[in-house]
């Protein structure tokens, strides 16, 4: 499992998504869907997306990566978990069948996705890649159109060392005469310009235009604005593509961004977990995505600040440390996963960036004496993996 094990469990080809695909019937191509990559925001505009077209009336599947708390997060038909006996009867019917292609977890998990979304009959299919995208699992389907929310600095051991590369591999899931969006181009245009042209695909770039005043979204991140835009400008994108059939009005679009959380259960986004002292959570774990939180944090009323805060062995810890403020207190933990950096590590790497706290035994216990050294009117930020707020919630 790559969430849990890192690089080890990464699978970089094609080939036994297609043969599992295959073993299936070809599930694959038996929904429509629409495809997202990108370094931070496409699970966001992944869920987004999902409650745009449920408020629209279509039966919508929802496929992201990776879950909070419960497997069943991953995948998911109108907002509802897929069901408990449904993911053990596939493992059982189809666990001889697999055993003889030797799937990754993620590979399993793509393939119950797409299995249930063809038995559900969606009428689209919101897909999510997990890293990159050229040869993401995932990117075995025939999208009706392609998103790339942005390309950041992340996973650069797999994905490549420049945002060019990056830029090319997540730019692997346009389609030959399939429009796609791209977010933030992060200065690479010129990949997905030549990408898209290749496949004689319009795009339609998101930094073109400009969100309504009376669009909004109750997603609480300032982050959020860009995937909003982002959202908006495929919304244009399917109303002005004949070849996509979708009907979705202005005010579904604007019920569907206002019911993001109710619609589709998505959680850890600057989520207020309590009041008194105010407890935030984000996922934000990778340097753009962290960019964003801590200017946010700033602009939060506070008398003090207290930062529980664990990381993943995988990131650029000492850039990664260099975006937090050093005026906060730290309850520096481990994760209860393999991947999970050292508490001992992570606090030495804290203090030679002028960051002082102390170690806790785990996430719980961090929160706890966060929570009892906090005072009313301080703030508590939990954050640094997606496994600590898993955690946290």
């Amino acid at each position: 499992m790559y969430q849990r094990e890192g690089k080890s469990a990464f699978k970089k080809d094609l080939n036994n998504t297609i043969a599992l695909c295959e073993a299936l019937g070809n599930p694959e191509k038996k929904f429509k869907s629409i495809h997202l990559a990108g370094t931070n925001g496409k699970g966001s505009c992944a869920h987004m997306l999902a409650s745009i077209f449920q408020e629209a009336g279509y039966k919508t599947g929802l496929y992201t990566s990776p879950h909070l708390k419960d497997y069943r997060e991953r995948i998911k038909v109108n907002g509802k978990l897929i069901p408990e006996t449904e993911v053990m009867e596939f493992v059982n019917s189809y666990d001889d069948t697999f055993s003889k292609i030797k799937p990754s977890f993620f590979e399993w998990t793509v393939a119950l996705a797409f299995h249930h979304f063809a038995k559900e009959g969606v009428d689209i299919a919101i897909i999510e890649t997990g890293l990159g995208g050229r040869l993401d699992s995932t990117n075995v389907i025939d999208p009706e159109m392609s998103m790339i929310t942005n390309i950041g600095w992340d996973h650069m051991d797999m994905l490549g060392d420049t945002l060019e590369k990056i830029a090319k591999e997540k730019a692997g899931i346009i389609k030959k005469h399939k429009p796609v969006v791209i977010g933030n181009t992060s200065n690479v245009k010129s990949v997905f310009e030549e990408k898209a042209e290749q496949c004689n695909s319009k795009v339609y770039f998101a930094e073109e235009y400009r969100i309504p005043d009376d669009l909004k979204t109750e997603l609480r991140g300032k982050y959020q604005s860009e995937n909003l835009r982002t959202v908006f400008t495929t919304w244009l994108c399917i109303r002005r593509t004949d070849e996509i059939v979708y009907q979705i009005s202005y005010p579904q679009l604007q019920k569907g961004l206002l019911k993001v959380i109710e619609n589709t259960g998505l959680r850890g986004r600057w989520e207020t977990l309590s009041e008194d002292p105010k407890v935030i959570a984000d996922v934000a774990h990778n340097e753009d995505g962290l960019k964003w939180v801590m200017q946010q944090l700033k602009e939060e009323e506070f008398e003090k600040l207290h930062i529980v805060l664990g990381l993943v062995k995988d990131k650029a810890v000492e850039k990664i440390l260099s975006y937090f403020p050093n005026s906060a207190q730290y309850y520096f933990c481990e994760a209860k996963v393999p991947r999970a950096l050292s508490v001992n590590v992570l606090e030495q790497a804290a203090k030679q960036a002028g960051l002082e706290g102390k170690s806790y035994v785990s996430v719980a216990s961090a929160i706890a004496a966060a929570k009892g050294n906090a005072a009313k009117n301080d703030l508590i930020y939990i954050g640094g993996s997606n496994f600590v707020v898993a955690e946290a919630i």
